[in-house]
This record gives structure tokens, C-alpha cells and sequence, in this order.
């Protein structure tokens, strides 16, 4: 598989920075770059990556069951996740993931049809001190109100 030549130089850079041996501690950074320029981490995304860094695509296997930011499938554009873990349920969490299901007419790891949104409950994102939190992609939400998660989707629908 190849990827494109960005990519293929941040792996290449990434695998430098670690000493011969220890090249498997890339291992994260790979399949999150990866997963955001293919969308997915494939079979194709494990194997190569796999390949790479001297481990069996089922050691990739079990580290992508593990961590709840890799995706097998394609998520939407805008992946969008809502804490309910204690702080933030605490405090509504709970009431804005049923909003977010309702607004965006999708339920958890849902896409929405024409694919700009998908939904995920998530436990904890570290912002207990300003739940309730809310992700979408890389930016991150704090003390969110329904109305602004009304206006959060509303301003990235109008964006599309």
C-alpha cells in the first residue's frame, strides 16, 4: 500500500526518531495518521503498517481494539463525540448525548447518510473541570449547552 508523499514522509520521519529496535513505538502515530488520510484503518492500513515496523498485523489488531480513537470503518467528515462519563453526566452529559442522537438523527458510531456526520458516546476526555465536553475531530468543547451544540452542527453543516 502506498500513501501519499506527506505521509510517506512523516512515517519516515517518525521511524528516525526512534532508535533501531524501538521502532514498534510508532506504532500509534502510524495508524492515527494513516486513519485520517484513508478515513479507516483498513486491512490494507494494518498490514502495511504492520510491515513497516517489524510486528505481525495481529499485534496492530489488538492495539486498534484497545484504543477507542481507531476506527475500522469510515466515520463522518465530522466526527462528533459526547462525554457521559460521571463529571459530565453529572451536569447534562447524558441529556446532550440523547440531543446529539435527535439533531443528528444518528445513534452511537452512526453515520449520518450523506456522510458529514458521525455520532460517539465516549466515557472521559479529561475535561471533568469543564464537562460537559464535547469532540468533534481534534477540537475540543467545553461547558456545552444543547443550544450550543445546536449551533456547533448548525455552523459545520453550513460550512459543507
Amino acid at each position: 500500500m502506498t500513501f501519499s508523499p506527506q505521509l510517506e514522509a512523516r512515517f519516515e520521519k517518525l521511524l528516525k526518531s526512534y532508535p533501531p529496535g524501538r521502532e514498534r513505538s510508532a506504532l500509534i502515530p502510524m495508524l492515527l495518521f494513516a486513519q485520517d488520510e484513508v478515513g479507516a484503518i483498513t486491512t490494507d492500513v494494518i498490514n502495511e503498517v504492520a510491515r513497516r515496523i517489524g510486528i505481525t498485523p495481529l499485534q496492530v489488531d489488538e492495539v486498534i481494539g484497545y484504543y477507542s480513537m481507531m476506527h475500522k470503518r469510515p466515520l463522518g467528515k465530522h466526527h462528533v463525540q459526547v462525554c457521559t462519563n460521571i463529571s459530565c453526566l453529572l451536569v447534562g452529559g447524558e441529556e446532550l448525548y440523547e440531543h446529539a442522537t435527535e439533531k443528528l438523527g444518528i445513534g452511537h458510531k452512526e453515520v449520518t447518510h450523506d456522510g458529514q456526520f458521525s455520532l460517539e458516546e465516549v466515557e472521559c476526555m479529561g475535561a471533568c473541570s469543564w464537562a460537559p465536553a464535547v469532540q468533534v475531530g481534534y477540537d475540543f468543547y467545553h461547558n456545552v449547552t444543547l443550544d450550543m451544540f445546536d449551533r456547533l452542527i448548525d455552523g459545520l453543516r453550513k460550512t459543507q
